[in-house]
């Protein structure tokens, strides 16, 4: 392959190389596809500040020596299976038509919650992956993902988001796994291994730092120290670009975050993208510039003068591909190489690297037509049966229960108010890239293309025998309080109530999560929260739903409520699974991928923190100690673990040990438990949080029945970066910590690691394995 991808090389003009490098989004331009389907009706960006680039060029001008990426085929208009196909072939025709050597384009689409597509599942939230703590079963959804997109012709998913969750306030917690690197770590290398094994080339985002954003705003700088993104943003990526067989997941192509961190654009740090990305983890896939990335570098950071420059500082950082629209790249990027502004050998190095894909990709044979491509889309249908289980497994496993109360579950109540904004919409099950949520709202007369029951319908289905009233009291969003008496009455009149409040997703402004749509505080939105206070000063049992995409504060519900569930955007089969778990058909198991506040405030500032962030302690008056603390989750029965068991007092600091604990099902029903392993390091050259997330297993367990957990934690990891900004491993004490949260954590010991100390770099292990065992072996 490398030879016939050098071979092309040397034949390709430096225009015909720089085209490969560009890409072209027609779906941006009203109009400027031949598809079918319906005019918007009203402005709605679907990327940030699309509505301030002009239209692009007509494809056969931007693809006449050639194109690298056609940008989102089917993730722009509300189009059927067959348009959309039939609307791939042609742009590939017209690219494959206009130019010398007619190589066709890689196809990009976003998947995060499912393929973006009209008519497509959607999947829970990314938050809500985290939340089920079972890697294996979101590598079976990004399967099912990408044996959708790769029936349908489509090369590359711009997925998975690896943004480790620093601040709760930011609107794209919706779009991240969770707040703790190994879980985010393990979670996103299963999409990547999921998607990939369809075929598709996963994305990995926001390479890095886009997460920690100063005062959570989108796009905002990131005042962030080296060790911070080496220790905390930065393994998540590592680990899904290592290879399978050393636990990672070989990811195909990156995406640079939009953000700076301490002063540098991501899309211009030749460090980050060269040094570490390329020489010292050995990613050898392809950069790909987030939307319109290369020209922020010149109007958004001032760090170039024009787009050409921006295109310069992009080409030279290590940003192979620009998307969604060639801007900086181009005839631009060639008049500079003309010029000797910039090496040849740089546009050379991208296209080799995006040639390369192409290959692999089947690209470049020469029996690889468009209309072959699409033959998967006959009778292709998006949201299958087979989808809709799986969404409903997934669902029914990210669904946290916080508290149980007095309530829970339901026991067939005569009559039930359901109340609340997120109760008759179930685009609130929904996050920001979901189809419905994304693009739909340009189209205010089209449907939403999949079945879409609300929790109100799903719980008329489930307690088919009780009388059910219903009574929005307020929107998601706004002062408006009318609806306050109607459900206080609802209330008043129940057996019990279930409120269900939260966030409706959308984009830039126009939801209370997603990107571009971030949080004053950690207040449940509008007047939602003074509507709950209504209801449970009616005395009445009232059970909390919240339906959100980030963690809202909950203290002053906490011990009032009858019940208490947290759904962190359960996508199209949501509402069955809410209501499954009320009624307790449905054992909870869900564990909670960020913690949940006590107060609206700053407090807490996620759970990896070293004791001055995490502990309340005398020099400030504010108590960072969660409400609900990281790992945290309920069932409807119950489970011991202990009988810690450490392999060795003393270990080499290259050596391995094992921590083994029991767990045991103590209830009367069949449940699921996540056993978690951390972590602490008390006395190190740099402070180092509390405690830290290094392993963790969900075990099913029957009523009385007991499994043995086994740890095989290598001392890689409990490397961390050092004072010379190196990782290494350190001599000294470690406190093991095993339970069922950050905050639970019965079985505690230590191990001393000894020797010298010692440098833990590229090819440590980033995975400590686990065993569960019967408990009589």
């Amino acid at each position: 392959m490398a030879d016939r991808v050098e071979a092309l090389l040397a034949v390709m003009s430096l225009e015909e190389k720089v085209a490969q490098l560009g890409s072209r989004w027609l779906g941006k331009d009203k109009g400027a596809t031949g598809a079918a389907g319906p005019e918007p009706e009203e402005s709605h960006n679907v990327a940030p500040m699309e509505d301030e680039f002009a239209a692009g060029a007509a494809l056969e001008d931007a693809s006449r020596h050639g194109l690298g990426h056609l940008t989102r085929v089917y993730g722009s208009y509300p189009l059927t299976v067959a348009e959309g196909a039939a609307e791939l072939v042609r742009q590939q025709r017209i690219v494959m038509g206009s130019s010398r050597l007619g190589i066709p384009a890689i196809v990009h689409e976003e998947c995060l919650t499912g393929f973006t597509a009209y008519g497509a599942s959607v999947y829970p939230s990314a938050t809500a992956w985290g939340a089920t703590f079972d890697p294996d079963l979101i590598e079976r959804m990004a399967a099912a993902i990408g044996r959708d997109m790769a029936a349908l012709g489509v090369h590359q998913g711009l997925s998975p988001v690896l943004d480790v969750v620093r601040d709760y306030r930011w609107g794209r917690v919706e779009e991240a796994i969770g707040e703790d690197p190994y879980l985010v770590s393990q979670v996103g290398a299963a999409y990547v291994r999921g998607l990939q094994s369809a075929g598709v080339i996963a994305t990995l985002k926001h390479f890095a730092g886009y997460s920690a954003a100063r005062g959570a705003r989108n796009h905002g700088p990131v005042p962030m120290g080296r060790r911070e993104l080496l220790d905390v943003i930065l393994p998540p990526f590592e680990t899904a670009i290592a290879p399978v067989a050393g636990g990672g997941a070989g990811a195909g192509s990156v995406m640079n975050s939009y953000s700076d961190v301490d002063g540098v654009p991501a899309g211009a740090d030749e460090w980050l993208l060269t040094d570490l990305l390329r020489d010292e983890w050995g990613f050898t896939g392809t950069v790909v510039s987030d939307y319109w990335s290369v020209p922020f570098l010149a109007s958004m950071h001032g760090i170039a003068a024009d787009n050409g420059g921006a295109g310069v500082r992009a080409l030279i950082a290590g940003i192979d591909v620009e998307l969604p629209d060639t801007i900086g790249y181009g005839d631009e990027l060639v008049a500079r190489v003309r010029s000797g502004e910039i090496s040849e050998d740089l546009v050379d190095r991208a296209a080799r690297r995006l040639l390369t894909q192409k290959a692999a990709l089947g690209l470049l044979d020469p029996e690889w037509t468009p209309e072959a491509s699409v033959t998967g889309a006959t009778d292709l249908d998006l949201d299958s049966p087979a989808n809709r289980t799986l969404a409903r497994e997934l669902a029914e496993r990210s669904i946290v229960l916080l508290d149980p109360g007095t309530a829970l579950p339901l026991a067939n109540p005569g009559t039930i108010a359901v109340v609340g904004p997120c109760a008759d919409d179930a685009r609130t099950f929904l996050g920001c890239y979901a189809f419905p949520n994304h693009v739909l709202p340009r189209y205010p007369g089209v449907d939403a293309g999949i079945a879409l029951p609300s929790a109100w319908e799903a719980l008329k289905v489930e307690f088919n025998t009780s009388e059910i009233v219903y009574a929005a009291g307020c929107a998601v969003s706004g002062d408006d309080r009318s609806g306050f008496a109607e459900a206080v009455g609802a209330a008043q009149a129940a057996d019990v109530t279930v409120v269900f409040v939260g966030d409706l997703a959308g984009l830039f402004g126009k939801g209370t999560s997603g990107e571009g749509c971030d949080a004053e505080d950690l207040r449940l939105p509008g007047v939602q929260a003074d509507l709950v206070d209504a209801l449970l000063a009616t005395g009445k049992p009232v059970v909390v739903v919240v339906v959100s995409g980030r963690p809202y504060a909950l203290g002053d519900v906490a011990g009032r409520a009858a019940g208490l569930v947290q759904a962190f955007m359960p996508g199209e089969e949501g509402g069955a699974a809410i209501a499954g778990v009320l009624s307790g058909r449905v054992q909870p198991s869900g564990k909670l991928p960020v913690q949940i506040p006590r107060h609206p405030g700053g407090q807490p500032g996620t759970y990896l923190q070293p004791k001055l962030g995490a502990e309340h302690l005398g020099p400030s008056n504010l108590d960072p100690t969660p409400l609900y603390a990281f790992g945290h989750g309920r069932s409807y029965t119950t489970f011991a673990v202990d009988e810690l068991r450490i392999s060795a007092d003393r270990v080499p600091t290259d050596a391995e040990f094992t921590v083994t604990v029991r767990v045991t099902n103590t209830g009367e029903r069949a449940g699921a438990e996540v056993v978690q392993l951390y972590l602490a390091d008390p006395v190190a050259e740099v402070t180092r949080p509390v405690k830290q997330l290094v392993g963790f297993q969900r075990v099913e367990l029957a009523p009385g029945a007991a499994a043995d957990v086994v740890f095989a934690v290598h001392t890689d990891r409990t490397a961390f970066t050092g004072r010379r900004m190196r990782r290494i491993v350190e001599p000294g004490e470690l406190r093991v910590l095993v339970g069922v949260s950050a905050g639970d954590l019965p079985c505690e010991g230590s191990v001393e690691l000894t020797g010298d100390l010692r440098e833990a770099g590229p090819g440590r292990r980033l995975v400590t394995p686990v065993e569960v065992r019967p408990a009589d072996s």
